[in-house]
């Protein structure tokens, strides 16, 4: 009897952990329909014929926020209530910017994890675990540095330059949502007694009323983290937990995204991947991120990633992206846009300038994968036999045999 209910119990605990983050798709998109009078988990579908590629778009990222605020920061969110196409797709995107020595105050994001790369200034970032350690990790980011915050941890962000800071974050929810902790404590509506917050804080009644005056105005995990031990001869879904008292900042640490890939290739382009097996502190969070550079008429051919939807912003240049499925759904792409492929779904990007261009993507998955259609189909090992395509791609077995010798 002992084992089964082991057994049972480890499968509530399996059900709980698929269930406990956004819902998945059942289709390729449900993009949402937020006047719908219908209420569920999520948004409504819009009628899937009625589908347009501006469904999938967000223009804007490339504009600066207002930073003259009382704690010189600014956050532009792309969740799925400015980008429709998001629905069930599990992730959604920021730009924050900084004014000299501003902040983003510790907060949560209680439905997803964060992962954050510099495009421009230094950043000192940190993140406390949870009772009974309560311990900080903090590390200082420069152009190119990608960390990544679990979810529902209290966490900042802090420019420790003397001019602006541009960041852009991903995250591992549609919808993520943002706690403010002073905000959430002394700010409340109503306030919360004054009573509990002096005892919870062990302070003087008087000087609660103070703080709240001040802010009048303005895979889930089972634990904190799982940071990846890819030397464990464990094996699991996924990759098994490093020991937690040997974890240290850099394991949330990835360098080197500013620096642009070799774009001399036949497509012209270079995917930089920062996947759990390039950043450890990944493992277990369900998102990845990518720079994508592009030559002059470069392309990212077209291809799929089975296990994630991704979300691209163009940050130089003029991008074409697709979204295909039989039906092309397409779309000119300028500084700033934003536009989110389904997952499974097959697209591309091209290069549509004569200067160099690059996009910053994110990825539903801590390892998303990519299948490029053409090395699949014809540079497979060993051959898909040739009479199967030629009939599958209704063409003479020699144009086959051909475009297998490129691959």
């Amino acid at each position: 009897m002992a084992p089964r209910l082991f057994l049972f119990g480890l499968l509530l605990t399996s059900c709980s952990l698929a269930m406990a983050s956004d819902p998945s798709p059942l289709q390729d998109f449900c993009v949402a329909a937020p006047k719908s009078r219908v209420f569920v988990n999520g948004e409504v579908c819009k009628d899937p014929n009625l589908v347009r590629a501006d469904d999938f778009f967000f223009s804007g990222l490339h504009l600066m926020g207002d930073t003259s605020n009382a704690v010189g920061s600014n956050v532009t969110v792309v969740t799925v209530a400015q980008l429709p196409g998001l629905n069930t797709f599990g992730i959604s995107m920021a730009r924050i910017d900084f004014a000299p020595w501003g902040m983003n105050p510790p907060h949560t994001t209680p439905r997803a994890t964060e992962m954050l790369t510099v495009l421009e200034g230094r950043i000192e970032v940190g993140f406390v675990t949870s009772n009974p350690e309560n311990r900080l990790i903090t590390k200082g980011l420069q152009k190119g540095d990608v960390f990544v915050f679990p979810e529902g941890l209290v966490h900042f962000q802090r420019n420790v330059g003397n001019s602006n800071a541009v960041v852009i974050a991903a995250l591992s929810s549609q919808n993520p949502g943002a706690i403010t902790i002073a905000n959430a404590v002394f700010g409340s509506n109503p306030d919360i007694d004054e009573d509990i917050l002096a005892k919870a804080f062990q302070v003087d009644k008087n000087v609660v009323p103070s703080c709240s005056l001040a802010l009048a105005s303005d895979p889930s995990p089972l634990q904190d983290f799982c940071v990846a031990d890819p030397n464990s001869a464990v094996l699991v879904n996924g990759v098994a937990c490093k020991d937690p008292n040997l974890v240290q900042a850099n394991d949330f640490l990835f360098r080197g995204l500013q620096v642009m890939g070799d774009t001399s290739n036949e497509v012209g382009s270079n995917v930089t991947l920062v996947t759990v097996a390039q950043l450890p502190g990944l493992n277990t969070f369900g998102i990845s991120m990518a720079r994508i550079d592009f030559a002059p008429e470069g392309i990212n051919p077209p291809h799929t990633h089975p296990r994630a939807t991704e979300i691209l912003a163009v940050i130089k240049g003029w991008v074409v992206t697709s979204n295909t499925e039989n039906r092309l759904l397409t779309k000119v792409l300028e500084i700033g846009d934003v536009f989110v492929f389904p997952q499974g779904l097959i697209h591309f990007q091209r290069n549509v300038g004569h200067a160099h261009a690059l996009a910053i993507a994110a990825l539903s998955s801590q390892n998303p994968g990519a299948i490029t259609i053409a090395d699949a189909v014809f540079g497979s090992n060993p051959d898909i036999n040739g009479d199967i395509l030629a009939k599958a791609f209704q063409v003479d077995k020699n144009i086959i045999y051909q475009s297998q010798s490129k691959f």
